[in-house]
């Protein structure tokens, strides 16, 4: 099969890092790709937003599946411009893609199906939210209701916080559109696990649960950013948590959008917080997390190929998705400023070495002059798997010793807090 995955991130490097391993798969196609992505797959320069670009090169290069990878090309309809013109796509139609696509929707989605979550309101208008922020007061989360590049979440310690928070979302144009309505929320305390699942519109089937680290410094202080590292499984996810979250979050999320006219096939991630009261759902996203993807997808044993392609026919109870024992930790190298400004183009070393004992994805680089350079963010991801989580802890930082490029900035207790 000839297949094209869109995207150009640490994300989509581990999803054709996976498909290139599968004897389905006799052409790899990515599009716009990244320089490690290249190491994997041909690169297209065509960019993930760009729809009808998309569908273009896809029927001009006679492709015979699309998996789409990240949330913009899916809240765009992608998927269902793929299929339109007769290609098969993997991931959710835009009318399902709206669980991440806007927070208030989902938020309304849970109300309605009674799937715990955290008590909100939702505003279109700026004077009521900051009324509701200094009646309620601080910790108080301020959410901007579409796509943000996992940075439109604030969780305010003080109103004057929140305050400014919802300010810039509404009056400042921080988002654009997409902090033009906000979300502002109970804030809920637990630790936080995230849990990716495989949907084909009726079944769900969840992978290794994954922890994610948002903020951008040790001890989860400063900016949230995109994701600094991952680890696969979370030692917070038991058996127990997990039928509790089985039953009483994940199959009536599926139910749920399947009742009102928007079957999910394709992933769906769900990023939970352990209260005191259960777990609640904190965000849906539509799609792999990123660096979430890179962790959990190390584990995975079964042909990806064939889990794609079943999610998308609805035959996805008839897998057996196996995993391999152990586990995996994806260790972020950003750019120094990340998440607030940075430099691009600076040269990176020792990418060989690292290698050797673990798999460094590419998440923003490009390659200048026969050197592969910083290009984004986040610029790597060493992911390495062992037989304990401090085992692959310990093997992704002693992996990651030998890369450098300036100003290389990366937090040294993923997976320890």
């Amino acid at each position: 099969m000839k297949v094209l995955v869109v995207g150009g991130g640490g994300r989509e490097h581990a999803i054709c890092w996976k498909l290139a391993q599968s004897p389905k798969v006799s052409q790899l196609f990515c599009a716009p790709g990244n320089a490690g992505i290249a190491q994997a797959a041909s690169c297209v320069p065509v960019k993930a937003t760009d729809v009808d670009g998309m569908v273009a090169w896809a029927k001009e290069n006679h492709m015979d599946f699309v998996m789409v990878a990240p949330d913009d090309p899916l809240a765009l309809g992608m998927v269902d411009a793929m299929e339109a013109a007769g290609i098969p796509a993997f991931g959710p139609r835009a009318n399902a893609a709206v669980i991440e696509a806007s927070k208030i929707f989902s938020k309304h989605l849970m109300e309605k199906y009674h799937i715990p979550t955290a008590r909100y309101r939702d505003f279109t208008e700026l004077a009521p939210a900051e009324e509701y922020i200094r009646r309620q007061g601080a910790p108080i989360v301020v959410k901007a209701d579409g796509l943000a590049l996992g940075k439109g979440v604030v969780v305010a310690q003080t109103v004057d916080e929140a305050l400014a928070a919802v300010r810039e979302m509404m009056a400042g144009g921080k988002f654009g559109a997409s902090g033009s309505k906000v979300v502002i929320e109970e804030c809920m305390t637990g630790p936080e696990v995230t849990v990716l699942a495989f949907c084909d519109g009726k079944h769900v089937v969840p992978m290794p649960s994954s922890q994610d680290h948002k903020r951008a410094y040790d001890g989860n202080q400063g900016p949230n950013t995109g994701g600094m590292g991952a680890i696969s499984p979370s030692p917070n996810y038991t058996p127990e948590v997990a039928r509790q979250c089985m039953e009483e979050i994940f199959l009536p999320t599926v139910a749920a959008l399947q009742a009102e006219g928007r079957p999910f096939q394709g992933v769906l991630y769900f990023g939970l917080m352990l209260t005191p009261n259960g777990p609640k759902v904190v965000e849906y996203n539509a799609r792999f997390g990123d660096p979430e993807c890179q962790a959990v997808l190390s584990l995975l044993e079964s042909d990806l190929m064939d889990i794609l392609m079943a999610c998308r026919s609805g035959n996805l109870d008839q897998l057996d998705i196996r995993w391999k024992d152990g586990a995996a930790c994806c260790l972020v190298l950003a750019s120094g400023g990340y998440p607030g400004s940075y430099q691009k183009g600076l040269p990176i070393t020792g990418l060989d070495e690292a290698g050797r004992t673990a798999v460094v994805f590419h998440a923003g680089t490009a390659e200048q002059d026969g050197q592969i350079v910083t290009n984004g963010g986040r610029v790597l991801g060493v992911t390495a798997v062992g037989p304990s989580l401090s085992d692959a802890i310990d093997l992704a930082y002693e992996s990651a010793k030998p890369i450098h490029f300036d100003a290389m900035h990366f937090r040294t207790d993923i997976g320890r807090v």
